[in-house]
């Protein structure tokens, strides 16, 4: 097993990759990249919702984690690409299997956050933890 002691830091090593490599960007950067190359503006145009700031954020740090290369060709203008890498390439299944699963049950998951908000509502009787504002929670009853 482990000695005492280093669980924990080996626990906060995996958590720490996990943070990266599991949050919404790299996922679907990651996803993107497994397909081909690509240049800065069509990974933003293709990842919708994500901002300049963003995209260069999460390029960065996964290039820092070895998940992606950055080539810059010697062109004018310059010409830069971001690829997955040979370790990058070993995270491809699993992350595509996530999103996959993320777009078979987005229906399902909002159904089942329409329930709990209107069961949390506030004239709905149900304690009020942790739910909506009112005002939301009116957005959702019209909703449904």
């Amino acid at each position: 097993m482990h000695e005492q002691g280093t669980a924990p830091l080996r626990d906060q090593r995996v958590r720490q990759i996990l943070d990266r490599v599991g949050d919404k960007w790299s996922l679907l950067v990651i996803g993107l990249l497994g397909e081909g190359d690509r240049r800065f503006n069509e990974i933003r145009r293709r990842v919708d919702g994500i901002s300049q700031r963003m995209l260069a954020v999460t390029l960065r740090g996964l290039e820092r984690d070895g998940l992606v290369t950055r080539t810059v060709y010697p062109t004018v203008p310059p010409k830069v690409e971001y690829s997955l890498t040979v370790m990058g390439r070993t995270l491809l299944s699993t992350v595509c299997e996530l999103v996959e699963w993320a777009d078979l049950y987005a229906g399902d998951v909002d159904r089942a956050r329409t329930r709990y908000d209107l069961a949390k509502a506030p004239d709905s009787g149900a304690p009020n933890v942790g739910s909506a504002s009112s005002h939301e929670a009116e957005q959702v009853r019209s909703r449904t």
